[in-house]
């Protein structure tokens, strides 16, 4: 297992989330956040739609790992703190965000283990406000599941109301707000949380 960062890097927020196909509202939400969270001086690494789709089908029986399964988990074993944002798809979270986050069992033995002690935000977008809701409740179960700390507040995005651009701002400034609040909260509990230096 490599090395991690030297304790005198700053805190590492990494971002997952988006849908396969495009730049999508969720990702775009997801992007708002993370930035919020460097314009707070933290360095930032979002994990996207496409990169997502990279990720092969979580088998936990592979004698080895892809590139691309490798950097998603080295990143997050490097973090502070993770900004989930997923869309909701029939009341719960898309498929491609729950097979990163099955990645993560290849962390089960580290000396943390999953997101353990890491503040977690969370952003939830859907067509309705009805799966927001929902998205955000089984984002907060697994979140627990995975022994991170979700913050106090998680944006929930209609996108039947909002519209995302492509400069990085929405047609309704509270939800960018809200979104923006998501990045400060995980950033402001991201120095607590710190990094494991794990042995070579």
């Amino acid at each position: 297992m490599a090395s991690l960062a030297p304790s005198t890097a700053a805190p590492l927020v990494v971002g997952i989330g988006g849908t396969i196909g495009s730049v999508s509202s969720t990702e775009r939400a997801l992007r708002i956040a993370v930035e919020a969270a460097g314009a707070e001086g933290f360095r930032t690494r979002v994990f996207g739609g496409a990169d997502l789709a990279r990720l092969p089908l979580y088998d936990p029986r592979a004698p080895e790992r892809t590139a691309e399964e490798q950097e998603f988990v080295a990143t997050v074993r490097q973090a502070s703190a993770v900004i989930i944002a997923s869309p909701g798809y029939h009341g719960s979270i898309s498929g491609v965000v729950k097979n990163a986050l099955d990645l993560l069992e290849e962390t089960a033995r580290d000396p943390r283990p999953y997101l353990a002690d890491m503040p977690v935000g969370l952003i939830a977008t859907a067509y309705g406000w009805q799966a927001t809701g929902s998205t955000i409740a089984a984002l907060r179960s697994i979140v627990h599941a995975l022994r991170g700390w979700p913050t106090p507040f998680a944006a929930a995005i209609n996108s039947q109301l909002t519209k995302f651009d492509d400069e990085g701002s929405a047609s309704e400034p509270a939800v960018v707000d809200q979104l923006r609040l998501v990045g400060r909260q995980v950033a402001r509990f991201a120095p607590l949380a710190g990094t494991i230096e794990s042995k070579t």
